[in-house]
């Protein structure tokens, strides 16, 4: 399963919990000393934060 098919799924899985969860997913494995698993939920998080971003809006001209 690639990062980005990961980072759907937990947002399905947490809702608006997510940020929490992924912040907490990380410090589980920085504390564990696991920096490639680190790694990966970082890019999970960037993953998270773009597919929860709401687009731009637009200015009215």
């Amino acid at each position: 399963m690639g990062l980005w098919a990961v980072a759907d799924t937990v947002i399905r899985q947490h809702g608006e919990g997510i940020e929490y969860f992924v912040a907490e997913r990380i410090g589980a494995l920085a504390l564990a000393g696991d920096q490639d698993g680190v790694a990966a939920w970082r890019q999970i998080a960037h993953r998270v934060a773009r597919l929860t971003a709401e687009p731009p809006s637009r200015a009215d001209a």
